[in-house]
C-alpha cells in the first residue's frame, strides 16, 4: 500500500463509484464531514484520482498491526489505526470467546474508548462467542464456550451500554433461539455462526430474528445436495446478509464469487482479521490461544485450524475487482453499503448529504487517500 494522504474538499476522479453506477470524470465535494455536491467534469482532469469508492465498512475484525481489540486501549488504538489506513472508515471491534466476566470487562473498556472517540473508525462491538458450538469452534478456546443464558447476555449488553451491535451464536445451543429473539428485541444484530445447525434449524434461527451468517461456509455444515445447510438457508431468506472473507484462503475464489453473486446486495465483505493483519508473519495470540502466521495465513499452533485472517478491506476489494472480476458497484455494495445497512452504521455510499467517508484508489486499486484521515 502506498501512503494514504488526506483528501481535499474538492476531489476529482476518473471514476466515482456511486450506488447506482460509476460516474466517469466525476468530482465530489465535502465540508464538515458531509458530502455537499457530486458532479461531472466536461473532460478528464489532470491529477485526478483514478477511483473514489465509499469508505469501507468492516463488521468483523479482531485486530491488526500486531495488536488485538482485546489487548487493552493502546492495542485497540493500533488495530483501529491500521485498518483506517487501509480504507476502513467504519468498523466494529470483534472479540473472541472468553469467560463472561472477562468479556464484560473487555466490552466495557472498548465502549468507553469508542464513546470518547479514541478508536477512530470503530463504532461498535461484535461478540463472536462465547455462545458457540464446541464442535465448530474454530480458533476459539473450548474452555470459554458456554450456552447462552438471559443473565449472561444481559450482562454483556449492559457492559456495552448500547455499543454491542452484533453477537454471533450457535442457535442449536440450549437457549439459542430464545437468545436470538432477545437480541433482536434489544436492537442487536444476531448472527448465526460456529454452528452445527442444519438447513431447517438455520431457517428457524432466521425466522426468529437472526439477520447475518458469520463468515459463510466456515465453521458450519457445508452445502450438500441432500443437506444444504445454513448457507443455502441464508441465501433463501430475504434480509439475511452473508459474510464473505475474501482472502483466497477461507474460501475458494470460485465459491466466493458464487456466494457474492447469489447473495447480491446481501453479500458482505469482512476481514475477520487478527493481530497479524498488515504485520509480519510470526507467533501471535488470539483469545489466549497460540497462532502461527506463515505466508499471511494464520493457524492455531496446536491443531492447524484457520485462526482468523491477515486481510484488510482494501485487499478484499482488490481481489473482488481483480481476481473475481466483479462489477465496481457490486464491490462497493459488498464492502460498504451492505455491511453499513446490516449493522445500522453510518456511511456506506457516496450521496449528497451523506457522511463524507471516502477512499481514493490508484489504477491498481491501492489506497492513496482516505477520508476521514488516519489519526
Amino acid at each position: 500500500m502506498t501512503d494514504a494522504t488526506p483528501l481535499p474538499e474538492h476531489i476529482d476522479a476518473d471514476r466515482v463509484v456511486l450506488p447506482d453506477g460509476v460516474l466517469t470524470d466525476g468530482w465530489v465535494e465535502h465540508r464538515d464531514g458531509i458530502v455537499t455536491a457530486i458532479g461531472q467534469n466536461e473532460a478528464p482532469v489532470a491529477g485526478a484520482y483514478p477511483w473514489i469508492f465509499p469508505g469501507f465498512v468492516d463488521g468483523h475484525c479482531h485486530g491488526g498491526g500486531g495488536a488485538s481489540f482485546d489487548g487493552g486501549l493502546e492495542a485497540a488504538r493500533t488495530a483501529a489505526r491500521t485498518h483506517a489506513a487501509h480504507g476502513t472508515t467504519t468498523m466494529l471491534a470483534s472479540l473472541v470467546s472468553a469467560r463472561v466476566d472477562v468479556l464484560a470487562e473487555q466490552v466495557g473498556g472498548l465502549a468507553r474508548a469508542i464513546r470518547s472517540g479514541e478508536l477512530g473508525p470503530v463504532r461498535g462491538i461484535h461478540l463472536e462467542g462465547p455462545f458457540l458450538s464446541p464442535d465448530h469452534r474454530g480458533a476459539h478456546d473450548p474452555d470459554a464456550l458456554t450456552p447462552p443464558t438471559h443473565e449472561a447476555v444481559a450482562r454483556l449488553l449492559a457492559a456495552g451500554d448500547g455499543l454491542v451491535r452484533m453477537v454471533t451464536l450457535a442457535p442449536e445451543l440450549h437457549g439459542g433461539l430464545d437468545t436470538i429473539e432477545h437480541l433482536a428485541a434489544e436492537g442487536v444484530v444476531a448472527a448465526v455462526g460456529h454452528t452445527a445447525a442444519d438447513y431447517a434449524l438455520a431457517r428457524e434461527a432466521f425466522a426468529r430474528g437472526a439477520t447475518v451468517l458469520t463468515h459463510a461456509s466456515n465453521a458450519m455444515m457445508p452445502v450438500h445436495h441432500r443437506a444444504p445447510g445454513p448457507v443455502v438457508a441464508a441465501l433463501e431468506t430475504p434480509g439475511v446478509r452473508l459474510e464473505v472473507i475474501l482472502d483466497g484462503i477461507h474460501l475458494h475464489d470460485a465459491w466466493a464469487r458464487r456466494l457474492l453473486l447469489d447473495a447480491g446486495e446481501r453479500g458482505v465483505l469482512v476481514t475477520d482479521a487478527m493481530a497479524a493483519a498488515a504485520a509480519q508473519d510470526g507467533r501471535y495470540e488470539l483469545g489466549g490461544l497460540a497462532v502461527d502466521v506463515a505466508d499471511g495465513t494464520a493457524r492455531l499452533a496446536d491443531s492447524g485450524a484457520i485462526a482468523g485472517s491477515t486481510l484488510t478491506m482494501d485487499s478484499a476489494v482488490r481481489r473482488a475487482l481483480g481476481v473475481l472480476g466483479l462489477d465496481p458497484v457490486a464491490v462497493a455494495c459488498a464492502a460498504s453499503a451492505a455491511p453499513a445497512t446490516a449493522l445500522g452504521l453510518d456511511g456506506g455510499a457516496i450521496t449528497v448529504g451523506g457522511p463524507a467517508h471516502l477512499v481514493a484508489l490508484d489504477s491498481t486499486y491501492e489506497v492513496v487517500g482516505v477520508l476521514p484521515g488516519v489519526g
